[in-house]
């Protein structure tokens, strides 16, 4: 096991551990509020490329007939959902998919498998490592950065991956969820964004 897996391994299990009654009461509230599923479940691409499926908690309700998904995301996300995301506490069950070794707790974020045919083969280069719950883009400007800024981090993070980095970019994620500055919305990317 490398000295990056084990950290990823030590400090997903303490926090899951630490977490689990209040992420049992945020799955109540949201059970009684948008109803089921409690989860978001979403197919992406991991390292190699290879499809996972990611898990979050539920921000949305679903799409009432006539409403297109992507359109309406704006107006389908409720009052719990926006302080989950505006918290960071909707991507706590990503730590379970970091337990798996989907993913790492730091890395590029993982995007869309739609997104795939539109990269080009330097910013393919993302996939070579494992996505990560937090990542270089998202502490280093978020959604200050272009699209094809966000992607040159990520590549940029490929090659110059060490555990010092790692470490560096944790404690500004924590530092940015903690003091509620600068929150991502997860790079939360409409389709119309990405130039590819």
């Amino acid at each position: 096991m490398t000295l990056k897996r084990a950290l990823d391994v030590v400090v997903s299990a303490l926090v899951l551990l630490v977490v689990a009654l209040p992420m049992a009461a945020i799955a109540v509230a949201i059970r009684l509020t948008m109803g089921r599923p409690v989860l978001f479940r979403q197919t992406r691409p991991g390292r190699d490329e290879a499809l996972f499926t990611l898990c979050k908690f539920r921000t949305m309700r679903a799409p009432r007939p006539g409403e297109e998904a992507l359109a309406t995301d704006a107006e389908r996300l409720t009052r719990l959902g926006r302080w989950l995301r505006r918290t960071s506490l909707d991507e706590l069950p990503t730590l379970w998919n970091v337990l798996r070794g989907d993913m790492s707790l730091v890395g590029p974020r993982p995007l869309l498998e739609a997104y795939l045919p539109r990269y080009s083969a330097e910013q393919r280069r993302r996939h070579e490592v494992r996505p990560g719950v937090t990542g270089l883009a998202q502490v280093q400007g978020r959604n200050d950065l272009s699209w094809e800024e966000q992607l040159a981090l990520d590549v940029w993070y490929v090659d110059h991956r060490s555990f010092t980095l790692d470490l560096a970019v944790l404690g500004r994620t924590l530092f940015a969820v903690v003091s509620g500055t600068g929150v991502s919305q997860e790079g939360r990317a409409t389709r119309d964004e990405f130039r590819g």
